[in-house]
């Protein structure tokens, strides 16, 4: 199995059973039950909805993908990040690199507020500098709420772009569908923000936000609202939300802040990790355009550790509308 092509079956068929999993788990279980905390991590906190898909994550990997090639699995809850399989492989032997979230929104989907993802992101081995730059299969797979009967599924193989299916989990069919980004010209009347999730500096976040929303659209009219925010507390249905056009911009700029934190004696929360960003390959197949603070293209290394700074633009038109301003704003706070 050392065509990257014959991964995508066996990776579906893990989330597959990550989001049947997960799912049955919610319907059986209280609000309380799956938001307890298991652990504390280094790289984040691990609920009692975590350990389901964790548990099937290992089995899976160790019974249907290493006795065919040869791998680095890096996820949270492993020890070290990662973990090299058939065990007793050299890590610089292993053909891939798979680095995997198998619930990227669990905050959302523990309380049954929003759907959370399963992210895979799978790249050649390049030891221990391969980073997200060189993932060449992505795949996405929706954990809806219990209430929701559809999940969708998105994947991309580098440079072939990308494809999508909808699962109806009551008649158990699946239909292929088109996502499309937003085609607009500009952000007004569309979704675009800057994620601010957590407390620690929300107020610098917010008014970065507001500088260039004011120094794009102008002031706010009366009784107008000429754009929205949707604070959607998962990174890869940030994606999905841009890779289907519901989004036009959104900018999760939280390492940035990190001085300004220390400043008033505050330490830096959770941020984006690499695993949180691993398919931005799909949405960049769909023509998004992704990068970091500085209009470059994502180059961190798949690990579990380190901090990620991303801004997605649903198209060309509303990055050059959009990246002049933030360029600005975080020039006029410091932060580059």
């Amino acid at each position: 199995m050392n065509k990257i092509s014959q991964l995508l079956n066996p990776i579906r068929k893990l989330h597959e059973t990550i989001r049947n999993s997960v799912i049955e788990a919610c319907e059986n279980s209280s609000l309380e039950q799956m938001s307890e905390i298991a652990h504390e991590a280094d790289d984040d906190t691990i609920y009692a909805i975590d350990k389901i898909s964790e548990e099937i994550l290992i089995d899976f990997f160790t019974k249907h993908i290493s006795p065919q090639t040869s791998i680095v699995l890096i996820a949270e809850g492993l020890h070290g990040g990662k973990l090299i399989l058939p065990l007793g492989t050299r890590e610089e032997d292993c053909v891939w690199r798979i680095i995997i979230d198998p619930i990227d929104g669990t905050r959302g989907l523990m309380y049954q507020k929003r759907s959370g993802w399963i992210l895979t992101g799978v790249a050649p081995n390049k030891g221990t500098t391969t980073n997200l730059r060189d993932i060449e299969l992505a795949i996405q797979t929706e954990i809806p709420v219990v209430k929701q009967h559809l999940s969708d599924v998105v994947w991309a193989f580098k440079g072939n772009g990308a494809k999508a299916e909808r699962f109806n989990r009551i008649t158990k069919e699946t239909t292929a569908i088109k996502l499309t980004p937003s085609r607009a010209h500009s952000i007004a009347h569309g979704f675009a923000m800057i994620s601010r999730f957590f407390p620690g500096a929300r107020d610098i976040l917010a008014s970065i936000d507001e500088e260039i929303i004011y120094e794009t659209l102008g002031p706010v009219q009366p009784g107008k609202a000429h754009c929205f925010e949707d604070q959607y507390l998962c990174t890869g249905g940030q994606l999905y939300e841009l890779m289907s056009g519901h989004d036009r911009f959104n900018a999760d700029l939280r390492p940035l802040i990190e001085q300004k934190l220390k400043e008033r004696d505050v330490v830096l929360g959770i941020c984006c990790h690499p695993y949180d960003i691993c398919t931005e390959l799909i949405a960049r197949e769909l023509g998004v355009i992704i990068t970091d603070e500085k209009g470059e293209n994502l180059s961190a290394k798949l690990s579990t550790n380190e901090d990620v700074i991303w801004v997605g633009y649903a198209n060309s038109f509303i990055r050059d509308q959009i990246e002049p301003h933030l360029l600005t704003a975080l020039k006029n706070h410091n932060l580059i």
